[in-house]
């Protein structure tokens, strides 16, 4: 058992780690961000894919919390592994409309890592989700799934910007129906969940709204297509 002192000397170490790299991970989280908001086929063609883009910076105190809550006597997140470790410090949201759009924000970021080599994967994108259509749309396109009872709805990339550097940027993609869950669910139950039987529950129909209205608007505008 590591003594409370120890534990909290390494938790120090550990965010003096981070605030020694925090400029390197601003300016590569903006560089991921304006890459998305720029894009010629995603965010600035005449019908853009792309809706908006988020990013933020952990922070510190927050931070602090984590590793306060995660601590493992036995494996221990400290300044030489933190940012192994923990992934999110730098995070993009990328929010879209519907869920057919998203096929091709997938392209767009595997030509990113795969041929223009200015990105690196350390990890397989993954796809949250609850619903079984999303999970067939995702399996179709090669993506590992997993399935979250808490009703998440997003998909995560891992991203570095080459195979040795420490900086990580975590990207999500989501619609902005998913956008709409998560920020209540960030809201009322998390990190901690709620203790509220009703708010859970009415957190669980907001989701299969949610799941409904993405697949309306992935019809109206099928639809519309069909139409011209």
């Amino acid at each position: 058992m590591i003594p409370d002192i120890q534990r909290e000397q390494h938790i120090d170490d550990a965010l003096l780690a981070f605030d020694n790299k925090k400029h390197e991970l601003i300016l590569f989280m903006e560089g991921v961000a304006k890459w998305f908001a720029a894009h010629p086929k995603l965010a600035v063609a005449s019908c853009p894919v792309i809706h908006s883009v988020k990013m933020r910076l952990k922070d510190r105190d927050h931070l602090r919390e984590k590793l306060t809550r995660k601590w493992d006597n036995d494996a221990p997140i400290d300044a030489n592994n933190l940012f192994d470790r923990v992934t999110d410090l730098a995070g993009v949201r990328v929010l879209h409309i519907h869920q057919e759009q998203f096929s091709l924000i997938h392209k767009e970021i595997l030509d990113k890592v795969n041929n223009l080599k200015d990105w690196h994967l350390p990890e397989s994108p993954k796809a949250y989700t609850w619903d079984p259509e999303s999970l067939e749309f995702f399996k179709n396109l090669e993506i590992e799934v997993n399935v979250k009872e808490s009703f998440y709805t997003s998909v995560h990339y891992l991203v570095r910007p080459r195979v040795d550097s420490p900086i990580c940027c975590e990207i999500q993609v989501r619609t902005l129906f998913e956008e709409i869950w998560g920020e209540v669910d960030h809201a009322l139950n998390y990190p901690n969940v709620s203790n509220n039987l009703a708010c859970r529950e009415q957190l669980r129909v907001l989701a299969k709204l949610v799941g409904a209205g993405s697949r309306l608007v992935d019809s109206i505008f099928r639809t519309s297509i069909e139409s011209e």
